[in-house]
């Protein structure tokens, strides 16, 4: 396959837009794919976007209906997550196995060998493998939802955003006299999913299907008052709670079973400890049984040093250096070195 072919997964935003055309500039011959994952309002607008700027840039443009597949495996798996008392992590599960993956696919059917986005991370090869690295732009750095690629994508990645920031694309592209490009407001929560998650259940689950009215209840099991079913509630969340009480609350543990959400202080929402499945690592020198190791279970923030070890079970042992609150089943935990390397992750048990 000719290594000055690429194939750029275009969103219509300012980011894969940029993209295209300083792979362009670096003197790569750029196709784009949109892929056509959800219809939700203003996907049409998206669509015509990738479009318009692929004919100006003279680049050839496909459009990719993988509508099918994206409900089997991100939205029924969003809805099977929050039905089963867990928290679901659809755009980290979309990156890992659905979108880079489908790139590289299309690639391999059309004789291209590199792939690339829009994405705001570097690459580095060191010690005989690819890792992802942190952006120059840490406000926009998306490092913590690519840990389960591995390496057979990874070697065929290019990443053009990732030596830029967020305010240099924008001045580039009206540089370029890209005005709408540069002016497009960033897409923000679940592509599929833009309002509260709630109204998106109620709306996509049959009534049948949920629990309905269920119990609050403290740490002793006693009754606090009544909540709108279990889905509807996230571990480490306060507000929204509809309950009143002379003090601060947080829920604490969801029970399917029994249909009972358990609320509890802050402070009894720590946890020295975790364990991940669905886990996927780049270095096994480099990650386990170390004391300087960093993970995050959230995109912006919590940054603790731990120590990982694999069990016996296949499941990745975290033992926290400082207590973390609001650990959540179904989410997602990244690791990385002290340089801020990607050394790979998995989703909290």
């Amino acid at each position: 396959m000719e290594k000055k072919r690429v194939l750029l997964g275009m969103s219509g935003g300012t980011d894969s837009s940029v993209a295209a055309m300083l792979l362009q500039e670096a003197g790569y011959e750029v196709t784009g794919v949109t892929f056509r994952f959800y219809d939700s309002e203003g996907f049409e607008e998206h669509l015509e976007d990738a479009r318009r700027l692929a004919s100006r840039l003279n680049i050839p443009h496909i459009i990719y209906d993988a509508r099918r597949l994206f409900r089997e495996r991100i939205v029924s798996y969003f809805i099977h997550e929050y039905l089963s008392a867990r928290t679901p992590v659809p755009c980290t599960l979309c990156n890992n196995e659905l979108k880079w993956p489908l790139l590289a696919k299309i690639a391999d059917e059309m004789g291209i060998y590199w792939v690339s986005t829009g994405h705001y991370v570097r690459k580095v090869f060191q010690d005989g493998s690819y890792f992802i690295a942190p952006a120059a732009d840490r406000d926009k750095d998306q490092t913590f939802f690519l840990w389960g690629l591995k390496q057979d994508i990874l070697e065929r990645m290019l990443l053009p955003m990732g030596d830029w920031t967020k305010s240099e694309v924008r001045a580039y592209a009206a540089k370029r006299g890209f005005e709408r490009a540069a002016t497009k407001k960033d897409s923000l929560g679940v592509c599929f999913c833009p309002m509260d998650y709630r109204s998106f259940l109620l709306r996509e689950v049959s009534p049948e299907l949920l629990p309905g009215k269920g119990r609050f209840v403290d740490e002793s099991g006693d009754f606090l008052g009544w909540h709108e079913g279990y889905p509807f509630y996230t571990i480490g969340q306060r507000r929204g709670l509809g309950i009143h009480l002379n003090r601060p609350v947080f829920v604490k543990e969801l029970r399917k079973e029994t249909n009972e959400v358990m609320l509890a202080p802050l402070s009894s929402l720590y946890k020295n400890e975790m364990l991940l499945k669905d886990w996927n690592v780049v270095d096994d020198v480099r990650l386990l049984h170390r004391d300087d190791v960093i993970v995050k279970i959230r995109y912006r923030k919590q940054a603790n040093r731990c120590t990982v070890s694999r069990t016996e079970e296949n499941h990745l042992h975290v033992q926290l250096h400082e207590p973390l609150e609001s650990i959540a089943s179904g989410q997602a935990a990244a690791f990385y070195d002290e340089a801020g390397l990607l050394l790979g992750g998995g989703i909290i048990v």
